[in-house]
């Protein structure tokens, strides 16, 4: 079982620019370019406006236009976690459908399912690890 091949970019592109925040003492020099971001990440430019759309549209990233625009994290890298950038792209993270409030099991009563209290579970522990791995740590090692 993988993440989709957009939240491993966008957890790239984060950390490419938690990086390049953590790098600089002056704000503008925190910004990157979709072009820059896109070749230190390996992702393509296209891909890479894509994710950014979503990254800005959470509010993880934001976009500045003009001469001197790019873009840069809105928090520091230790506010930001990976739980935050996949839902950002994937939305609520679930480790089946059936968690899914409007999901109906056609094989059992919800109720009288040996399936569901494990994948909540599950779920619950995943989505514990996720928020607690920040881009403030990943940047550090």
């Amino acid at each position: 079982m993988h993440i989709n091949l957009e939240s491993d970019y966008a957890v790239r592109i984060v950390h490419c620019l938690a990086m390049e925040y953590l790098s600089h003492s002056k704000p503008e020099g925190k910004r990157l370019d979709a072009a820059t971001i896109a070749d230190k990440t390996s992702v393509s430019p296209r891909f890479t406006l894509k994710i950014m759309r979503k990254l800005v549209a959470a509010g993880l990233v934001k976009s500045y236009k003009g001469a001197h625009g790019g873009y840069m994290i809105t928090q520091q890298p230790d506010q930001i976690t990976l739980r935050q950038v996949i839902e950002a792209v994937e939305g609520p993270y679930r480790f089946s459908r059936c968690m899914d409030g409007d999901y109906t099991c056609n094989c059992l009563p919800m109720d009288a399912c040996p399936f569901r209290s494990v994948f909540d579970e599950i779920t619950q522990m995943v989505i514990g690890k996720l928020d607690d791995t920040n881009f403030g740590t990943l940047a550090s090692r």
